[in-house]
């Protein structure tokens, strides 16, 4: 295969902690640097969380406005996506930062049991989400914890919710939800590919199962996100020393299966998003 591969690094997430891994970066200027080296490695999408100083998850828009300005001037050309998840925030506070106008936003559009409670996607917030994301020109990347969200994706799409073609992410390995099953993950390509032809699409693993989606997404002609929110080790006895680190891990499996990493400009392209 020749089809560029975008990586996608989630640098901090709402979850890890230093105690997790020293390596989380928790605040602006720390995640600017961490983001930097997973760029110069070959990440070109930052999905990007920010926390409070005592590591909690916060929605604050003047810290995504902070995150934003360093990651633009620091990583030229790198595509910016916001999380609107819900632990970060609830009802419209999750899009507060929307008006910031990143390039990508998350976007779940469903329900879904998480590993302590009910992750609560209720179609009146989605709607909202989406229609925010359509007045502040940001491509969303829906979410998908199921296979009902890769069809109500369709659904949006298909009567305005959505613009564009979609940008679908299979997330599998989250306790509760969808485990990493490759059949399930196959027919989610086939999916994908019979309703939504030439949509791109990628998958998210966590924990152990995060390099093997990678592997999955890569040979299948996808593209794939990693990084420290998803997963803070390199093997069961090795903590990722950075966000690069898992990174670089995922260069090497593009390697093995020749597809070259996309840069920012190819990313963009492949996307449909605006030039930087």
């Amino acid at each position: 295969m020749t089809n560029p591969l975008i990586i996608c690094c989630a640098i901090t997430g709402s979850l890890p902690t230093k105690a997790n891994n020293p390596a989380v970066p928790i605040s602006v200027a720390e995640q600017v640097e961490s983001m930097h080296e997973a760029f110069e490695a070959g990440a070109t999408i930052c999905h990007a969380h920010v926390r409070n100083a005592d590591e909690t998850p916060s929605s604050d828009p003047d810290k995504f406005a902070a995150l934003k300005e360093g990651l633009e001037k620091h990583c030229p050309g790198l595509i910016i996506q916001f999380s609107t998840g819900g632990r970060s925030g609830a009802g419209q506070e999750r899009g507060a930062s929307l008006s910031l106008r990143p390039d990508m936003a998350s976007l779940s559009v469903g329900s879904n049991n998480f590993p302590t409670r009910v992750y609560e996607n209720p179609p009146d917030l989605v709607d909202w989400l989406a229609s925010e994301m359509v007045t502040y020109d940001i491509k969303p990347e829906v979410e998908a914890f199921d296979l009902s969200h890769i069809l109500q994706a369709v659904k949006m799409h298909s009567d305005g919710r959505i613009k564009d073609t979609p940008y679908i992410q299979f997330v599998m390995g989250v306790k509760n939800a969808m485990p990493a099953d490759k059949h399930v993950f196959d027919y989610y390509v086939e999916t994908v590919n019979r309703l939504l032809p030439g949509a791109p699409w990628c998958a998210a693993g966590i924990g152990a199962q995060q390099a093997v989606l990678n592997e999955w997404s890569i040979a299948a002609g996808g593209h794939a996100r990693t990084g420290l929110e998803d997963n803070v080790r390199l093997d069961r006895d090795t903590l990722a020393a950075s966000n690069a680190a898992l990174v670089k891990r995922t260069v090497e499996i593009a390697q093995k299966h020749s597809r070259p990493i996309a840069t920012p400009a190819q990313a963009r392209a492949l996307l449909g998003l605006r030039a930087a």
